[in-house]
């Protein structure tokens, strides 16, 4: 992918709401989506003509299938359409970042991408007239957290603990942001040498001490209502994965440890699952597992997300 030789920043007076990270919302207006999530998971057409003739383009540099199929659904279910940069110059290489973030702006009010590197969404942002929504990237997978919590208080309510076991990576990240955004306590667990990131740490922080590090997945997950992983191998970790499949032994989501946590505890995936290693069949198929859920608000909390970022200052609307 070509790099831009010199970003075109868009004005401050007309600079819309990006979507990079959990943090790029309030504590007040992450509630505000949530709630806006669970009205829609209640009446799914509640809303549906409120993005009528918007657009939303999304462009990937991984395989997709929740996030895609999410996107696709929630601008099409608001009376949007869907615009796929499968194929586009701008991922083969041959198209300037900021040429690009400018060009998509006239096609489309919205642009959802999944990449590899955080920083081309930084780029993307600076010259774009219309949301920059972060998919997916190696620092953080905001969409997905936005579910996540909405799952948890749904299930556990606004005093669940969270317990993470596994790899403190970008899905990590954003549930540690959010649950501190919430006042949730989340106790993490990892092997030495893939703890959450000293920034993300210091960035929880500051909503209180609410994030407890560790590496003993049994600690982590004492008194915890929910438990969580993720897999031991992403997208792009492919070359690391005997190093990592040794690093992660004794980390696996299995019947004893679920019972460590309290009675009624649920299970939480993003998925793919690599059922066998980071969690085991008989707890991924359990009753407790509520993958499915967490799944489907993908879907609503998208949305909401949507429709919040179309309320908020958009250049080309001004402009237009």
């Amino acid at each position: 992918m070509a790099s831009s030789k010199k970003t075109q920043p868009v004005p401050a007076s007309v600079q819309p709401r990006h979507f990079r990270s959990v943090t790029d919302l309030s504590q007040i207006e992450l509630r505000e989506v949530l709630t806006m999530a669970d009205a829609l998971k209640k009446d799914p057409l509640s809303h549906r003509h409120d993005l009528d003739g918007k657009s939303l383009a999304f462009y990937t540099e991984k395989t997709s299938t929740r996030t895609r199929l999410s996107f696709q659904a929630a601008i099409q279910q608001l009376g949007g359409n869907f615009m796929d940069m499968a194929g586009s110059q701008f991922g083969a290489g041959k198209e300037d970042v900021s040429d690009t973030a400018q060009m998509v702006g006239l096609y489309s009010d919205f642009l959802a991408a999944r990449v590899f590197k955080h920083s081309l969404l930084s780029e993307l942002a600076a010259s774009s007239c219309i949301p920059v929504i972060n998919a997916l990237s190696d620092v953080e997978h905001p969409c997905q957290a936005l579910a996540d919590v909405q799952t948890i208080l749904a299930h556990k309510g606004p005093r669940a603990i969270v317990a993470y076991v596994g790899d403190g990576n970008n899905v990590a990240a954003s549930l540690a942001l959010a649950c501190s955004m919430l006042g949730l306590r989340f106790q993490i667990a990892t092997p030495k040498g893939y703890e959450l990131k000293a920034d993300i740490l210091a960035r929880c922080r500051t909503f209180g001490d609410l994030v407890h590090v560790g590496h003993d997945p049994n600690a982590a997950v004492k008194g915890a209502d929910v438990i969580y992983t993720d897999v031991w191998v992403s997208m792009g970790d492919e070359k690391e994965k005997d190093a990592r499949v040794n690093a992660f032994d004794g980390f696996q989501v299995d019947a004893t440890l679920m019972k460590r946590a309290n009675h009624g505890a649920i299970f939480m995936h993003c998925l793919p699952a690599q059922k066998g290693m980071e969690v085991s069949k008989e707890v991924f198929d359990s009753s407790a597992s509520v993958v499915i859920d967490q799944a489907e608000n993908r879907l609503h909390a998208q949305k909401a997300l949507l429709l919040f970022l179309h309320g908020e200052k958009n250049c080309n609307a001004i402009q237009k």
